[in-house]
This record gives structure tokens, sequence and C-alpha cells, in this order.
């Protein structure tokens, strides 16, 4: 109806979904808490501090400072809310292995109660307490996400060719997301032939919800029933259901549910509860064959997932080498063709470290796999085609820089050369300082021949000290 249409699209409605739903799973934890605590005003409770220590203390088993009494002045409240915000700062998040990050969020503004900073703040620690930590404990979808982790990083590059430019969604929230909504597809929705794509639209009719339970216990759920219900009905018998039979708290109305834009975060919060109750630690031996082919599932996810990585990467290097080809050729000065070179040599060494980790060898005799194969040959084409520019540049910088730059070049060449590694570190040193005496003779000799080679030799000299210095620290 147009009412709803109006209500799904109505910020402030969205707001009043995501505090009922964030109040009640805060209410959830509050209640383990001895003496309990509840939140009935979550703007307004939040402000000293006080309740959302206690949350953290619940989610984390950790005792943290606070400032209580009666007579709490906003100083106190700030000093509280800090003390939460730089202990959440201070954990660390599974899926990036980097502090949390909170962006926009500061003591004032809670203490202000500000709506949209105090539900980007609780989603924040849901995200981080909930769902991040309970997908990242299922082993395929931890693995699926961290692959994942490489090519968001890698499109987040504003260096990027075209092929690898794409959204990028953060990645704390992107891997959580993208894991939780694995785990609906591979545990419940495909095994029902239901398609849940999103966690919005995708659950107004309640069919999603009841194919979750019935992974769970599938004596809980008659799908067929399911089916022919209305909405509100099935809606309404999912959360009874969960709440009674699998003791998860009710986070959400039919009402919230059955609109044509469904709040995500709301869904999300809801959904991720279930992930305590599968796959049940008493599991049947008939369960544990469920298990199995589950993760056998999750592993197809994940090998699909890394090949699709390997393609997009290696679009994007055959588009860097074309690119590199196109530059080289162009026209323009040599300050002009530097400066390019630059621009490349910077994408380069941006993705070396992803790509290095992408091209760990998957099988146990050391062997890449196919599209790594394929991705290794085209990243050394890379490497070898800026080798070769930087070359060319550097010889044809003017006089007697020019020949240094050769020079140069070849000793680090002469450098890249096998060269038998001794089980004495002090022999491969000397065979390098060898390989380095050569060339010093070879460019002194040439630069004999050039104008002001007094001052060149001078600062030859100084290179090839410094050359001498790291032998020597070698040797040592």
């Amino acid at each position: 109806t147009p009412a709803k249409s109006i209500k799904s699209r109505c910020p402030n409605e969205q707001e009043s979904v995501q505090k009922r739903t964030f109040t009640k799973w805060i209410n959830s934890h509050l209640a383990k808490r001895n003496p309990p605590l509840e939140i009935n005003d979550l703007f307004e409770d939040i402000k000293d501090g006080v309740k959302l220590l206690a949350l953290l203390e619940v989610l984390s088993g950790q005792r943290l400072p606070s400032e209580q009494g009666r007579q709490l002045k906003r100083i106190h409240w700030v000093s509280n809310i800090g003390t939460a915000l730089k202990f959440l700062e201070g954990r660390r998040s599974v899926y990036r292995g980097s502090p949390i990050k909170l962006v926009n969020i500061n003591a004032t503004d809670i203490a202000d109660g500000r709506p949209s900073i105090v539900l980007g703040l609780m989603w924040t620690i849901i995200l981080y307490f909930q769902i991040e930590e309970l997908t990242s404990n299922l082993p395929a979808l931890q693995a699926l996400s961290n692959s994942a982790s490489s090519v968001d990083s890698m499109a987040s590059s504003e260096t990027a060719s075209p092929p690898m430019k794409r959204k990028v969604v953060t990645k704390f929230q992107g891997n959580a997301k993208r894991a939780l909504l694995r785990w609906v597809q591979c545990t419940a929705t495909k095994r029902l032939g239901i398609e849940v794509k999103d966690f919005g639209s995708s659950w107004r009719t309640g069919v999603a919800f009841h194919s979750v339970i019935y992974a769970i216990r599938p004596d809980l759920v008659d799908m067929e029933l399911v089916k022919r219900r209305s909405n509100r009905e099935n809606l309404e018998e999912a959360f009874t259901v969960a709440e009674n039979e699998l003791g998860i708290p009710r986070l959400l109305d039919p009402e919230d549910v059955d609109v044509d834009k469904p709040d995500e975060k709301s869904i999300m919060t809801y959904v991720a509860q279930f992930l305590k109750h599968y796959p049940d630690p008493h599991q049947s031996e008939t369960d544990g064959q469920q298990e199995e082919v589950l993760n056998s599932s999750l592993n197809v996810f994940v090998q699909r997932e890394e090949r699709k990585v390997l393609r997009e990467l290696k679009a994007w290097l055959d588009q860097l080498e074309r690119d590199i080809l196109r530059a080289q050729g162009a026209e323009g000065n040599l300050s002009d063709k530097y400066q390019a070179f630059k621009n490349f040599r910077v994408q380069y060494e941006v993705r070396k470290k992803q790509v290095e980790s992408l091209l760990q060898p998957v099988h146990r005799d050391g062997k890449l796999s196919v599209d790594q194969a394929v991705v290794k040959q085209s990243w050394d084409q890379v490497s070898v085609r800026l080798l070769d520019w930087h070359i060319h540049l550097d010889k044809s910088l003017p006089g007697p820089l020019g020949v240094i730059g050769a020079w140069l070049h070849r000793a680090e060449l002469a450098l890249r050369e096998d060269i038998p590694i001794q089980q004495a570190h002090e022999e491969t040193a000397n065979i390098i300082h060898r390989k380095l005496e050569q060339h010093k003779h070879r460019i002194i000799g040439e630069l004999a021949t050039l104008p002001g080679r007094t001052k060149v030799s001078g600062k030859l000299a100084n290179i090839i000290c410094e050359l001498d210095n790291i032998v020597t620290l070698a040797v040592s």
C-alpha cells in the first residue's frame, strides 16, 4: 500500500526500527549482568556512559573503569564514553587484523544523545562482538572473507586501472555481511530452493526466517504451510518459534520487516543470533554428515571466489601492461616520461604484497593452481616491462648521468644472476663484492673519457663506498 511505501522510505522510521532493534539486543546482553541493567530510551540512557561500559564488560568479559553515582556531571559522562571508545579502538578486527576504526564517533556526540551517532556506535559494537566474531568461527567462511579482503583492498587504490575499479565497501562491514549471507544461503535457503540475495526485501515474506529455523530444527517448521501463509503470519510465527524453541531474543516485529525496504542492519542483527545454534554442538552422526556436506559446499564457494579474484587480477595486469606500452611510446620530454613511469611504479608497488599473498601455493607439493600460474606469468611480464622502461629512461639521461644509469642497471642485473649461496655467508658476500668491483673498474674507465670526469667520479666513489658498506654489513 502507499502508506507502507512511505513508511519504508522515511529515514525517521528506519531510525526508529534500528533504535528498537538495537535496544532489545543490548538488553538481551545486559540481562546477563549481575545485577542486570536495562535500557529504556537508548538515546538518553547511553549519555552517561555507565550502561555502555556495562555492555562492553558483558560482551568482552573484561572489567572497565567507570565513573558511577547519582550526581554524575557531564565531565564524568564524557570520561566514561571516552573509556568505552578507547577500549573499542584497542580491539582488532578478526577479518582485517587491524584496530577497529570509529569514524566520526566522539564522546561529546554520544553524551549529547545524537541519534545517528549513537546508532552508528551500537552498529559497530554489534558488527564486531556478534556478527564478525560468530561468522569468523566458521572456517570456510573465514577463508572466503579473507580472500575477498584482498580484492577489497586492491580495489580501494585510487591509482588502479579501469578493470579493477568498483564500489568499495567498508572491509569490516563488507566481510561480515558477506560471510553471514553466505552462511544463510549455504545452510538454509539453497537447500529449499529459496533465493536470498540481501538482508532487505528477501526477508519480507518471512520464508527466509523459517528456512534458517528449519536448518537448525526441521521439526519446528512446515515449509509447505509457510509458503501458503501471509507475510505477517509467517513473520510472527518465525519470531515466536525462534524465541520459544531456540531461545533467540525477539528483536524484530512483523511490521518492521513487512515493508518495501526493511532495515538491513536490524535484520542482520537478528539473523546473526542463529549462528550460535548452528551447528549444534551436541549434533548426532547424521547432523555431522550434514555439516560435512555444508563445509564441502562452503569450500566450493571459497574456491570459486578465489578464482574470481585471480581472474580479475589477471585482467587488471593485462590492462596495466597495455597502459605501460602506450605510455612508453607516447610523445613527451624525459621529465614527463619519468613521471609517467613513477605513476605506474606506484601502482605496481601498491599491489606487490597483495599479489604475493594471492600467489601462495595451494597444493601440498608447493605447486600453484592454473589461475595462480597465469597471474604469476602476467605479474612477471609487468615486472620486466617496468625494469626495461626504467633502464631505457636512465640510459637517456644526458652526459655522464646516462653512463652511470646504465652501469647501475648492469650491476643490478649482474647481482640478479644466479649466485651460488654458500653455507658461509662470508663467501656469498665475497662473490657479490667481486662482481661489484668488476663493474666499478669498468665504469671508472668509461668515465675517464667524459668531460667533468673529476666531479662525476667523486660522486661515483661515494656510491661505491655505500655499496662497500652494504657488503661489509653482509659479511659481518
